[in-house]
C-alpha cells in the first residue's frame, strides 16, 4: 500500500502540480489563473511551517530566471536540484509553456515572462502569509532563511534597516543569516536588536572564548506541539566574504554541535525539530544523512527551488528558491514526536495574480520614497536577456566584465560568481536600481592590478574546487568566477589544479602564459583596503556611455563533459 507521503511525492512528480488548481495550466490561458489557484492546499495535521529564503532585499516584483546549468558532482550528479531546463521539467512532469515551467526553469523564459509577468514582492508575500495564517490559526510558523538584508539599492543605503522593517511587519518567528554579516559585526548586532523575532545562529562563536554569539535554539508551540528550531548560519562566511567584517567571530558546519542541539531540543520536550539552515542544499543533504533526529531542514543559500520535499533518512529537506519568488508551505501531522503525515507545496509568488497587501504596499512605498529619483534613473536599454544564474557564466555578469574591461582599461576582467540579482528582459530600460540589484555590496571597490597567468589559473582552480569538490562539506557555494577578455575549458570532475585548461586571451587569440603578466580588473575582493571606484559606478558609467547594450551568451568558457 502506498502511504500518503509517497502518494504526494509521486503526484507532484508526475502531474506537474504547483497548486494551480485543476492540473496543468496552458500559458495562453494565464488570465484564468487566479490567486485562489495558487493558494489552494489540502491541509494536513496540526503544524504548518512556512519558509522563505534568500530574498536578497527585493522589496518589489522582479523578473528572475532560474539557472540553465546547475552541475552536481560525485554522489550528487543527476540528483535534484542538479537538473535544469527540459530535464527538470521531465523529472517533475511539468509541461512546457505552463506557469510551472516559467516558475521553475529557464526554458522559454523571455516568452513566458511576457505571459506570466513578474514574481515576488513583499506585499504579495504578505497576502499569502495572511491567507495561510487565517486558514491555520494557532498552527502556523513562519521562518526566514537569511540573505535577507543585502542585495538592493535601499538595503545598501539603509544598512539593512529597510528589510528589518518589512520583515518585522511579516512577523516571522526566526531567521538565520549569511550576507547579513557583510555589514560588519557592530551593524549586525544593532539590527538584531531591532528585530521583533529571533535571530538564530548556533554555529557562530566568538574567537576569544568560543562561546555562542547568538542563540542556537528557540521553542514554539503550535497545534499542541512543541517545536524546537535550531539556527545554522552560512558556515563559510569568513572565507566567501571578508574576514575583517567578522574578525571576532568564527563559523563552521559544526556537525557535532548540531547533533548536540538536536539532543538538547528533544530533552526539552520538542516533538518536532527543525533546522533553519543557510548551509546550502548539498551540505544539508549530507548533514541529514549524518545527524539523527532532525525532522525538517529548511535549507537556503544555494537558491534552489524544488516542488517536492526531499526525504533523506526521514528528514524532509525544503528548498524555497530565492528573491521572494516562492513561499514554501509544509503541513505536518505530528503525533508523539513523530511525523505521521505531511503535505507540501512550493507557492510561486506570481505578482500579477496575487493581490498586494495594502498595509505592506504602503510600508514599501514609504521605505523607497526617499530614493525614488535614483531608483528610477534610466541609464540605458538592453537588447538582450540579462540574467546571472548559471554555474559558468551569465549575461549580466558578462555585461559587468565588459564594463570592467572598458572603464578600467584591462586585458582580463574577473567578476565573482554571485547568485543574487534580478533578470532584465530584452527591450527593458536599465535603471540605477537594476545595476544595484547585481552589485550592491559593502566592499564594492573595482580594483585594477597585474596578475601572472599562473595566478589567474590558481584563482580559477580555487573557485572551481569550492564549487565542484565531491565532498559537499567543502563546497562553499556560489558559481564560477566570471571572466571577460579570456576563455578556458573546465572539467568539474577533475581534481584541483587540473580542472582548468586551455586558457586563452581573446583579443590576441593566444594562450595565456603562466609567466606572463596581464592587467586584470575585478571587484568584491575579500582583502581589506582595496582601492578603486565602486563597481556600481563603473557599470552605470559604462551603460550610460553605451546607451544600448547587447550581450549574447558566449562559448569562451567551455564545459568538458565526462
Amino acid at each position: 500500500m502506498i502511504s500518503r507521503r509517497d502518494f504526494l511525492q509521486v503526484s507532484c512528480a508526475t502531474a506537474g502540480l504547483l497548486g494551480f488548481g485543476g492540473g496543468i495550466v496552458n500559458a495562453a490561458a494565464t488570465q484564468k489563473l487566479t490567486e485562489q489557484d495558487l493558494l489552494d492546499f489540502e491541509s494536513v495535521g496540526n503544524v504548518t511551517l512556512t519558509h522563505i529564503t534568500d530574498i536578497h532585499a527585493q522589496l518589489v516584483p522582479i523578473y528572475f530566471r532560474e539557472p540553465s546549468i546547475n552541475l552536481g558532482v560525485g554522489d550528487m550528479e543527476g540528483l535534484p536540484p542538479h537538473i535544469t531546463g527540459p530535464e527538470f521539467l521531465k523529472k517533475f512532469g511539468i509541461a512546457k509553456g505552463t506557469a510551472d515551467s516559467y516558475a521553475l526553469s529557464s526554458a522559454e523564459f523571455s516568452a513566458l515572462a511576457k505571459t506570466y509577468g513578474r514574481v515576488g514582492g513583499i506585499d504579495r508575500i504578505a497576502t499569502v502569509l495572511k491567507h495561510i495564517r487565517a486558514e491555520r490559526p494557532g498552527k502556523t510558523l513562519f521562518f526566514d532563511g537569511g540573505d535577507t538584508w543585502q542585495g538592493s539599492y535601499t538595503s545598501l543605503k539603509t544598512g539593512g534597516m529597510d528589510m528589518v522593517k518589512v520583515m518585522n511587519a511579516l512577523k516571522p518567528q526566526a531567521m538565520t543569516a549569511h550576507w547579513e554579516f557583510t555589514y560588519g559585526q557592530e551593524r549586525v548586532q544593532e539590527l538584531v536588536e531591532e528585530l521583533d523575532f529571533d535571530f538564530l545562529a548556533g554555529n557562530v562563536r566568538d574567537t576569544e572564548w568560543n562561546e555562542e554569539v547568538f542563540d542556537a535554539i528557540s521553542y514554539y508551540e503550535r497545534g499542541g506541539v512543541k517545536v524546537g528550531v535550531i539556527g545554522q548560519a552560512f558556515p563559510y562566511t569568513p572565507i566567501a566574504n571578508p574576514r575583517y567584517k567578522v574578525a571576532d567571530w568564527s563559523f563552521g558546519i559544526r556537525e557535532a554541535d548540531v547533533q548536540a542541539n538536536v539532543a538538547k531540543a528533544r530533552a526539552a520536550g520538542a516533538e518536532l525539530v527543525v533546522l533553519l539552515s543557510h548551509n546550502g542544499f548539498d551540505v544539508d543533504r549530507k548533514l541529514a544523512s549524518r545527524v539523527d533526529g532532525i525532522d525538517v531542514i529548511l535549507t537556503g543559500h544555494t537558491h534552489d527551488a524544488l516542488p517536492v520535499a526531499i526525504d533523506v533518512n526521514g528528514t524532509l529537506l525544503i528548498a524555497s528558491g530565492s528573491h521572494g519568488k516562492f513561499l514554501s508551505r509544509l503541513d505536518l501531522d505530528v503525533q508523539n514526536g513523530k511525523i505521521k503525515d505531511y503535505s507540501y507545496k512550493l507557492i510561486p509568488i506570481l505578482s500579477d495574480v496575487i493581490t498586494p497587501d495594502a498595509e505592506m504596499t504602503s510600508l514599501v512605498t514609504e521605505i523607497r520614497a526617499p530614493y525614488e529619483k535614483e531608483l528610477t534613473q534610466v541609464l540605458g536599454q538592453t537588447e538582450s536577456l540579462l540574467y546571472r544564474r548559471g554555474n559558468l557564466n551569465g549575461t549580466f555578469d558578462d555585461l559587468i566584465c565588459d564594463a570592467l574591461l572598458t572603464e578600467r582599461d584591462a586585458d582580463i576582467a574577473l567578476s565573482p560568481g554571485f547568485r543574487w540579482g534580478a533578470t532584465l528582459l530584452p527591450g527593458q530600460n536599465i535603471t540605477t536600481e537594476d545595476v544595484y540589484n547585481v552589485t550592491s555590496i559593502t566592499y564594492p571597490s573595482a580594483y585594477r592590478t597585474t596578475m601572472s597567468g599562473q595566478t589567474i589559473k590558481t584563482i580559477l582552480e580555487d573557485v572551481a574546487d569550492n564549487l565542484f569538490n565531491k565532498d559537499p562539506y567543502y563546497q562553499q557555494g556560489g558559481d564560477m568566477v566570471r571572466v571577460g577578455g579570456m576563455g578556458y575549458r573546465i572539467d568539474p570532475n577533475e581534481k584541483i589544479g587540473s580542472r582548468i585548461t586551455d586558457m586563452t586571451h581573446l583579443k590576441s587569440g593566444t594562450a595565456i602564459q603562466a609567466n606572463k603578466d596581464y592587467t586584470v580588473a575585478g571587484w568584491a575582493s575579500v582583502n581589506e583596503d582595496v582601492e578603486g571606484p565602486p563597481i556600481y559606478d563603473v557599470v552605470s558609467d559604462y551603460i550610460s556611455s553605451q546607451k544600448s547594450v547587447s550581450v549574447k551568451a558566449h562559448d569562451a568558457v567551455q564545459l568538458v563533459k565526462s
